[in-house]
């Protein structure tokens, strides 16, 4: 048995799966050394993020919590690049390691999950909604003070089965998972007007060592420039605000032919207050628009803004 030539991790989950395959996928399509069918492994690795399931990971460290493990597998030798999504990422990589490419944007909205109710308006008066994420907590409160948030960890298919199972009423998804396991079917897209996504979202991105070439050279064949343009701007408003999964933050950006739009918010947890900002500008502009906008949302909230009202 021939030994892999590029070996890829990634958490163990359905989802991060499905991830790791589309990038087999698109490396096997795109570099003639990786497209024999045993070129290329992908390596499970179990994450503290995975581990932890009986409280907010804000409670536990926030960000990170999905790729340190990973990231050491990598730092070790014992994988070549990781498959990350997006959004788990924190601003920054280790010392030697960098994110070397992305695939193309998946949709980035959220999906309110509700049985036959389409709409956050309409939820029942107190319904009781789960979310592990801070953000979609801060936003549903803030259109929607008289609902009950509960922490919902797991899975997407242990969410969808506890909200089956009648343990919360609604829940609340990204899009581009279940569109990447097949489900985009279930649920209804809730407008971004109403539901500003997370940072990265949608976001499929591949780390590896800075040091290793051949594996950078690879990466590089596939990397989808557009989803790194605007990736690069949000998480620059990120670093600007030193968000992690203890702040409801969100932005989205959107480049249209050589044209970046960015819109971000920060909002209490309690959904009390939101304060929103944008930014336009051209693609060689984008990690400035990204820090600026930050540096606006941080002078506006002011210190103690994240604190709970």
């Amino acid at each position: 048995m021939t030994s892999p030539l590029l070996r890829l991790g990634t958490r163990g989950s359905k989802l991060a799966l499905t991830q790791a395959g589309l990038v087999r996928a698109a490396l096997a399509a795109s570099v003639p050394a990786l497209s024999a069918p045993d070129a290329i492994e992908i390596v499970a690795i179990k994450t503290t993020g995975d581990a932890i399931q009986d409280r907010p990971l804000s409670e536990a460290g926030g960000k990170g919590l999905f790729v340190k493990e990973i990231e050491e597998a990598m730092l070790g030798g014992r994988i070549d690049a990781a498959v990350h999504s997006m959004k788990d990422m924190p601003t920054a990589q280790p010392p030697g390691l960098a994110i070397q490419a992305f695939l193309p944007r998946e949709d980035v909205r959220d999906v309110l999950i509700a049985g036959s109710i389409g709409r956050i308006a309409d939820l029942r008066q107190g319904a009781v909604v789960g979310t592990a994420a801070l953000r979609r907590r801060a936003l549903l409160l803030h259109r929607r003070p008289d609902l009950q948030i509960v922490n919902l960890r797991g899975n997407v298919e242990t969410r969808l089965a506890k909200r089956e199972s009648g343990i919360v009423e609604a829940t609340i998804l990204a899009l581009a998972g279940l569109n990447r396991l097949g489900m985009g079917h279930v649920g209804t897209p809730i407008p971004e007007d109403e539901m500003l996504p997370a940072v990265g979202q949608g976001a499929v991105c591949i780390e590896a060592r800075t040091d290793d070439a051949r594996t950078r050279a690879w990466l590089a064949a596939i990397d989808h420039a557009a989803t790194a343009i605007c990736v690069s701007a949000e998480h620059a408003m990120l670093a600007v605000l030193d968000g992690s999964c203890r702040t409801p933050i969100a932005g989205h950006a959107i480049l249209t032919g050589d044209r970046l739009h960015l819109r971000g918010l920060i909002a209490r947890p309690d959904g009390s207050e939101v304060i929103f900002t944008e930014r336009h500008g051209g693609v060689g502009d984008a990690v400035a628009m990204g820090r600026d906008a930050g540096q606006e949302l941080k002078r506006r909230g002011g210190p103690g803004f994240f604190t709970e009202a």
